[in-house]
């Protein structure tokens, strides 16, 4: 397994790190919640350790808050020794400085440690840095820090590249998770961004990089440029180089599912290229034509400008046309539905839209917003979380 630096930290780490937000799941008689399947699960941490991932990246919430419990108890009994762990609190958690504690101290319990090696202040975005600057927030992980309960500082991002500078800008973080893949290079973590974290010593760690799975697999359009390529790779392999190409990444988080998916990925990281540089300057060419073939696919002309904002109803219209696009481009509508389904929980989904015109009467674009809206929703409602 390749490994490389974690930014400031003085250590490295194994180039594909685990994401324990997909491990395989039970379902219940009803089919209306899941649990991990613990066996199954088990089974690929412990095969991940064995064969050189020594990163696993958890979080309080997920899976129904039983992901880090899951993770605790395949480590025990002497593998927790051999590996870095990284998990996060969010801030919808944190009501007092008091709850921050007793998070921290509950996930170190489930863990079965007495530290972690990276604690994240959990999906930083447009919407709470305000907060997180005002009750400082960081000042609090750095008691825990002194304490001995972390030992690294860090934060998980959504946004642009503009805040993602001015959060680099306000604390000395230790790392930072970011998403990143071959197609979201100019969303949200850019490549300039990357170099900035990169100048500070900041470690990265990128979710995403198959884009919820959706880049494992090329549509019509994608599958000739690559087929056309001299040299052969399957696309899971071109995705995971993208990134591998660039020095200032730690480590790829891929959330996987099965014991398979593991063991391709493990081999993929694992080979003596796979490393900063590895791409040719005809292979970022063809990178580049392979993101255009997928932006061309989406089947809602929705720029995402957000001129149809602020719906009356709290629907996060753009959110909606971006999943389902996503679903379409991929034939693979997983990850979206999921994604929807916290659009959901924040009463954001497209569900709630009542046909009230507003958002047709603003958008450049001429779209049929509320029928349009209809088909995404129908297509994205369903995950059993």
């Amino acid at each position: 397994m390749n490994r490389r630096p974690f930014g400031k930290t003085g250590y490295s780490v194994s180039a594909l790190g685990m994401g324990c937000m997909r491990l395989p799941r039970l379902y219940g008689e009803n089919q209306s919640r899941a649990a991990v399947d613990l066996e199954k699960a088990f089974g690929m941490i412990r095969y991940a350790v064995e064969h050189g991932v020594d990163y696993f990246d958890t979080a309080l919430t997920y899976h129904n808050r039983q992901s880090e419990a899951a993770l605790g108890e395949a480590l025990d009994g002497g593998l927790r020794e051999k590996v870095r762990i990284a998990t996060k609190q969010p801030t919808h958690v944190m009501k007092t400085k008091a709850d921050i504690r007793r998070n921290l101290e509950s996930t170190l319990i489930k863990l079965r440690t007495d530290y972690l090696d990276v604690y994240l202040i959990h999906n930083v975005n447009p919407s709470n840095w305000d907060e997180i600057k005002r009750r400082g927030i960081y000042a609090e992980y750095e008691k825990f820090r002194d304490e001995g309960m972390i030992r690294a500082v860090g934060f998980s991002f959504h946004g642009g590249p503009e805040l993602f500078g001015e959060v680099l800008a306000e604390y000395p973080w230790d790392m930072c998770q970011v998403q990143m893949n071959l197609i979201d290079c100019d969303r949200e973590t850019t490549a300039e961004a990357v170099t900035l974290a990169g100048q500070k010593g900041c470690a990265l760690a990128v979710m995403e990089p198959l884009k919820g799975g959706g880049l494992a697999n090329a549509p019509g359009p994608v599958e000739s440029l690559y087929d056309a390529f001299p040299v052969r790779r399957a696309p899971v392999e071109w995705a995971f180089r993208y990134l591998l190409d660039y020095p200032q990444i730690s480590t790829v988080l891929s959330g996987m599912t099965t014991l398979d998916q593991l063991k391709e990925n493990i081999e993929i990281f694992s080979k003596p290229d796979a490393v900063p540089g590895c791409l040719s300057g005809g292979e970022r060419e063809l990178l580049g034509k392979v993101k255009a073939a997928y932006d061309s696919i989406g089947t809602v002309p929705c720029t995402g400008c957000g001129y149809c904002m602020p719906c009356p109803q709290g629907v996060d219209i753009p959110g909606a046309f971006t999943l389902y696009n996503d679903g379409m481009r991929f034939g693979d509508f997983g990850q979206p539905r999921r994604r929807y389904w916290f659009a959901a929980g924040a009463a954001a989904d497209a569900g709630r839209c009542v046909a009230c015109g507003e958002c047709e009467k603003k958008c450049p674009q001429g779209i049929e917003v509320t029928e349009r809206l209809k088909t995404a929703h129908k297509a994205l409602e369903g995950w059993i979380e």
